[in-house]
């Protein structure tokens, strides 16, 4: 029997014309959303710059996905242009990367970037990638029984749930690179349900648990998990109860129709890919602190690239900070 692969057709006149376009679209959408951002008061000390200014620089340094200092060209025409009101030096920008207090403001924007689209998204999928570092860990191997120094490079974790039509991302964390993916289903699924309707989610059998199934289930969600084989995890309803017995004879005894779901989980492999090959699949950073704000920012760009290429496709008219206003 011949299985033929469900294809996307490329909407390609509306793909030019965001791709033409999107750097101008790109800065105007960054700054908007920076502008709901507000900085903190500053009583004593040497004057700092803006938190709207120091995110802007960080995330267009992020898109541009050149070097710092290379990057000060284009951060002089944003400014000549009103984006930014202050123009900081590459190493202000790097100072910023590494500070906890942006973390939060970071998880906040990427947030806000993705509400234009809850009008759209209602399938969901989840899974984590690695992005690598520029450091190497070192280990030391007994093979053959004379030790010998491995070398490998440095990574952290990127968790994150997508909705599977535009690819835009509704929640993330980042972690350190040997974290099991399940425990993160509960704050990634937690975080998109404040903001969206959601009718499926879909994740692989990294995240086979009881507990995530029934989460998705009390928010509204049919969970597209399949259940992982062999006898130790075979499960059992008189201990689970009828919820799971329910669960498991759905992916059971309807394999077609659970499959045809589950399929959209490979929307999440095209976000990870989305984001590697625009702005990288390493961070530059040193610093664990700048390496998890770093990729956020990757998160950040590619959210608005997302809603950029809704605005062509889709016909999308994004706003920011509809409820402050």
């Amino acid at each position: 029997m011949k299985v033929t692969r469900k294809t996307y057709p490329q909407v390609w006149p509306a793909y030019n014309a965001a791709q033409t376009q999107e750097k101008r679209l790109f800065l105007y959408l960054l700054h908007q959303l920076c502008q709901g951002v507000g900085s903190p008061a500053q009583l004593n000390g040497r004057p700092r710059f803006s938190l709207e200014d120091m995110i802007f620089a960080m995330a267009f340094k992020v898109y541009s996905t050149i070097s710092g200092r290379r990057f000060m060209t284009d951060l002089r025409e944003a400014h000549a242009k009103g984006y930014i009101e202050n123009l900081p030096c590459y190493n202000s920008i790097f100072n910023y990367f590494e500070s906890e207090v942006l973390t939060p403001y970071l998880l906040m924007l990427i947030e806000e970037s993705a509400l234009p689209l809850a009008a759209i998204e209602r399938d969901f999928a989840v899974d984590s990638t690695g992005l690598s570092g520029c450091r190497f860990v070192q280990w030391v191997s007994a093979k053959y029984g004379e030790p010998q120094l491995m070398e490998s490079k440095d990574w952290i974790k990127m968790h994150l749930i997508c909705g599977t039509q535009t690819n835009v991302v509704t929640a993330v964390e980042i972690s350190e690179k040997y974290r099991n993916d399940s425990p993160y289903f509960k704050p990634l699924v937690e975080a998109t349900a404040r903001n969206f309707q959601m009718r499926e989610i879909s994740g692989d059998k990294g995240y086979d648990s009881f507990n995530n199934r029934a989460l998705a289930l009390a928010n509204g969600a049919i969970p597209y998990i399949p259940f992982r084989e062999g006898e130790k995890h075979k499960p059992n309803p008189s201990a689970k109860g009828e919820l799971w017995k329910r669960m498991y004879h759905f992916y059971a005894y309807n394999t077609e129709r659970f499959m045809e779901s589950y399929h959209k989980r490979s929307n999440v492999e095209t976000t990870f890919m989305m984001i590697k090959a625009k702005f990288g699949d390493y961070v530059r950073s040193k610093i664990e602190r700048a390496q998890v704000n770093e990729a956020l920012c990757k998160v950040l760009c590619h959210n608005i690239c997302c809603l950029i290429q809704s605005m062509f496709e889709l016909g999308l008219k994004p706003k920011f900070w509809s409820v402050a206003a």
